[in-house]
């Protein structure tokens, strides 16, 4: 069928597809999304051009020239900006009748409940990576029955075909799996967590000591590994509130 691009709606080619209910769902979900980085970014990019009404957004980070080999919203324009505030600009920008409410926070146990009780979240995506507060996430979502996927560790791999999604408890090859798995063992916690991560053992000639407040290494990354773990994150969502 020939399209009439004057005729378009933004998100015509996503209701075809979809459906009109299948659409509606994801219009009146609200979903959090933590760390919008690398991967998170990504995760919720798709969710804003899939046309999920409610997103809310936490990272502290403001661009880092650094980031700009990866991420989504970083340029050399960019830098020195905060990452929420530039994503929320754009997904306006994307979708006017979006709701996006942005954290300019590093999330903590202290501040985790706080914005739990002010707010209703349909579904959760983590893609905090640092282990205190993607631990204090996890288990709060587990405990309060709240749905979430997880991102393990992107860093260091270069093989998409070895990506995929598994229980968190099935991983290897990742040091960060394993150190969230030893912290939700020791806080009696070992239930089923739908996870992206990689089986890709990380290149270890790429990794390097940082200066940061929470992390001490850092592995190198392309823009193309991240970039999926985001895309499997959301697609999991999408199919999930949509019910398709």
């Amino acid at each position: 069928m020939e399209i009439n691009p004057q005729e378009e709606n933004w998100n015509d080619r996503t209701l075809r597809l979809l459906g009109r209910e299948a659409a509606d769902k994801l219009r009146d979900a609200s979903v959090l999304v933590v760390g919008v980085g690398g991967v998170g970014g990504y995760a919720a990019e798709m969710l804003a051009r899939t046309g999920v009404g409610h997103l809310t957004l936490i990272d502290s980070d403001a661009v880092a020239e650094s980031n700009i080999n990866r991420q989504l919203i970083a340029s050399h324009s960019t830098v020195g900006e905060s990452k929420v505030v530039l994503f929320a600009e754009r997904f306006h920008d994307i979708n006017p009748e979006a709701e996006i409410n942005v954290i300019m926070d590093f999330l903590t146990a202290d501040n985790l409940t706080s914005i739990f009780e002010k707010n209703r979240f349909d579904y959760v995506i983590d893609a905090i990576d640092t282990v205190s507060p993607k631990v204090a996430l996890i288990s709060h979502c587990l405990l309060k029955g709240i749905p979430i996927i997880s991102s393990m560790g992107a860093g260091g791999r270069l093989d998409p075909t070895k990506i995929g999604y598994f229980d968190l408890w099935d991983t290897r090859e990742d040091g960060l799996a394993r150190a969230v798995r030893q912290k939700l063992k020791a806080a009696s916690l070992r239930r089923p967590l739908k996870v992206v991560a990689s089986t890709e053992k990380p290149c270890s000639r790429s990794l390097v000591e940082v200066e940061s407040l929470n992390k001490r290494t850092s592995y190198g990354t392309v823009a193309s590994i991240p970039a999926i773990f985001g895309i499997f994150l959301a697609n999991h969502v999408i199919r999930k509130i949509s019910g398709v």
